[in-house]
């Protein structure tokens, strides 16, 4: 019962409170309404800007829209485009009294001052209100011939809007054709806003031919961006990338006119105008021209490094995949890419990969010293990239294996457990790609086995002990006290080398292997859990029981061996992405079509689609070696995407 009359209570404590705050939006909005009506001019323009505060936090004031319209007639330009502002907001819920403000915009278009001009031909444009369109054709005429530039821009702009609602209004009209004709215009602004309409159109457009880019239109663009602002640059720029030279003579031409806009102070631009070198250059066959735009494009490059973090790892994306067309573009300024204590670790674990890549077999020994800086860090993630960075070096270039062996041996002695686990590893692929060259470095690596405790370290260091028994003084001792926690290891992987491991050395020293490999055979099929496992272990027992030869050929056959994993791009995606190189799909490294719904639909990509359909999978991996548990090597970076979300992004 008391339960009951609590719950009525709170019931109409909560009706109570709904029709307290309905009380005070309605007395805050009847304020309003009075203010707006006000004979006095600061009171009107002090409830503007309330109505606008209001709307932009999200609360309903579209019921004084009418009492809004009758500030329309105003001098104050702060007032204007604060309801030019409320109109283009409530224009689709309120489309009939939308009409009521005709005349003022009309009345506005004619206006002496070329900044209303400008703002009433923009807001009947954005409004997208089909009855507005009858009302707007006269005024965007004359706009569009207006003798103000700042005027003839913005129409320009609003000629893509009506395009946009009414594909046959602006044809009809003949807006398209003036916007064709802006981009012959003596003010460069105009062009650029032309540019971006017809860009917006052709986009609209069903079949996209609402103008095409030829020579003659190239010309006027090269000429005209000399004069644009860092943003009709980038909007002339990406245009440029669709146009495809006629002969060498042009696309030399073309990137010629181009090389002055390296020079910008704007990455986008930068980005932008190496990326139309890069895709001009296919079609330019002269060396000396060909290297001067190489030498061209690095100062820019290595400035944008100066900048933000965030704009250093845009860059330094964009990087990576310039240098996988142009290897050597670089490799004389490696130390431009060394960390800095204060970068962000998102722009150390690019500038990882990018100094891997530029690194040439002359100045391996400075990036080593280096590298082993990096190694002594705190950050255990880039410890671990710093390690392995070390590990692809001796494995790209065989000088600096031996400089490369002695950085992790030094890096063991500090015992750091992060540390210790990385090196292993790293030691385990060095000896799987120059075997039988290090074999005086293995017995000294018994000294660390109490300090190796993760799974991929532990499989590793096993690994070395079976392949290299012969040079531990005390082999025996040591897989015995593996052996002891065979089963309470959680990992296969390590299980599987320990077993690998005793029949190595079983094989090589019959006499003192004996006794191990009978009791880790037994362990592996009497009591182990895991099918790989025992199955491992009945094929070597049956291999060893009847034909010790055929045991050896498989265990201690000759291994190929191992290459850095391929963390380049195929042909294909490398070519899609030189192809939008400053935009999202380069820091991505997907093209835009698996992530934005327009490309995607012109693809006929699904959009809850994968990579993987549409046949970007990653390069094959490294085999392992023939028996073997310790699996691939890690050496080389995964370049695949896996278990980051799909994006897709509607513009």
């Amino acid at each position: 019962m008391m339960n009951s009359t609590i719950q009525t209570n709170i019931a109409r404590l909560q009706i109570m409170k709904a029709k307290v705050l309905a009380a005070l939006r309605k007395g805050e909005n009847y304020e309003l309404k009075t203010e707006l009506n006000s004979e006095y001019k600061e009171r009107r323009k002090e409830a503007v800007r309330r109505v606008i505060a209001n709307m932009t936090v999200g609360k309903d004031v579209s019921g004084l829209f009418t009492d809004v319209l009758k500030n329309m007639h105003t001098d104050d330009l702060e007032i204007k485009k604060l309801i030019y502002l409320y109109l283009i907001n409530y224009a689709k819920t309120q489309p009939d009294l939308v009409i009521l403000a005709i005349n003022t915009f009309v009345k506005d278009a004619e206006d002496t001052n070329p900044l209303i001009r400008a703002l009433a031909i923009r807001t009947m444009g954005c409004l997208h209100v089909e009855e507005v369109l009858d009302y707007l054709c006269d005024p965007l005429h004359k706009c569009l011939k207006d003798t103000n530039p700042y005027v003839r821009k913005t129409a320009v702009m609003c000629v893509a809007k009506v395009y946009d609602l009414s594909v046959d209004v602006a044809e009809d009209n003949g807006f398209v054709e003036s916007v064709r004709e802006a981009l012959s215009d003596s003010n460069s602004m105009v062009v650029s806003n032309a540019v971006s309409a017809l860009v917006e159109m052709n986009d609209m457009s069903p079949h996209h031919d609402v103008w095409r880019l030829d020579a003659n239109t190239v010309g006027k663009l090269l000429t005209a961006i000399n004069e644009c602002i860092e943003w009709g640059q980038i909007a002339i720029l990406e245009t440029l990338v669709d146009y495809t030279p006629r002969d060498e003579k042009e696309a030399e031409n073309i990137c010629e006119r181009l090389l002055p806009r390296l020079q910008h102070a704007n990455g986008s631009v930068v980005l932008t105008t190496v990326r139309l070198l890069l895709k001009y250059e296919k079609h330019v066959h002269r060396a000396d021209l060909l290297a001067q735009f190489s030498k061209k494009m690095v100062p820019p490059l290595i400035t944008l490094l100066s900048s933000d973090p965030e704009i250093q790892y845009v860059a330094l994306r964009n990087i990576n995949i310039i240098l996988q067309r142009h290897p050597k573009l670089l490799s004389k300024e490696i130390r431009v890419f060394f960390c800095r204590y204060n970068d962000p670790i998102y722009v150390k674990y690019e500038k990882l990969d990018v100094l891997v890549r530029i690194c040439s077999e002359r100045n391996t020994e400075p990036l080593l010293n280096e590298l082993k800086e990096y190694a002594k860090e705190v950050d255990m993630d880039f410890v671990s990239r710093a390690v392995q960075a070390i590990s692809r070096l001796a494995i790209r270039y065989e000088t600096a294996a031996e400089k490369a062996i002695k950085v992790l041996l030094e890096l063991l002695e500090t015992r750091a457990n992060h540390i210790v686990q990385s090196c292993m590893v790293a030691l385990q692929d060095i000896l799987r790609r120059y075997p039988r060259c290090f074999d005086s470095l293995v017995d000294g690596l018994c000294e660390y086995v109490d300090d190796v405790n993760e799974p991929e370290a532990r499989a590793a260091l096993i690994w070395i002990l079976g392949e290299y028994s012969e040079s531990v003084t005390n082999i025996s001792n040591i897989l015995t006290s593996f052996l002891e926690s065979f089963l309470e290891e959680e990992d296969s992987g390590v299980q599987l080398a320990l077993i690998n491991a005793a029949v190595k050395f079983f094989l090589k020293s019959p006499q003192q292997g004996q006794t191990l490999v009978l009791k880790a055979l037994q362990t592996a099929t009497e009591k182990c859990a895991n099918p790989d496992v025992r199955d491992r272990a009945y094929i070597y027992w049956r291999l060893l029981s009847a034909d010790p030869n055929a045991a050896r050929a498989v265990a201690l056959a000759e291994k190929p061996a191992i290459e850095l994993e391929n963390v380049d791009l195929s042909p294909q995606l490398l070519e899609e992405l030189v192809n939008e190189l400053g935009c999202v799909s380069s820091v991505l490294q997907k093209p835009a079509r698996l992530f934005v719904y327009s490309l995607a639909e012109k693809a006929g990509v699904p959009r809850d689609s994968g990579i993987s359909a549409m046949g970007l999978d990653d390069a094959d991996s490294v085999a392992a070696g023939a028996g073997d548990g310790a699996g691939s090597s890690s050496a080389g970076i995964d370049a695949s995407n896996e278990g980051e979300p799909e994006l897709l992004i509607s513009f």
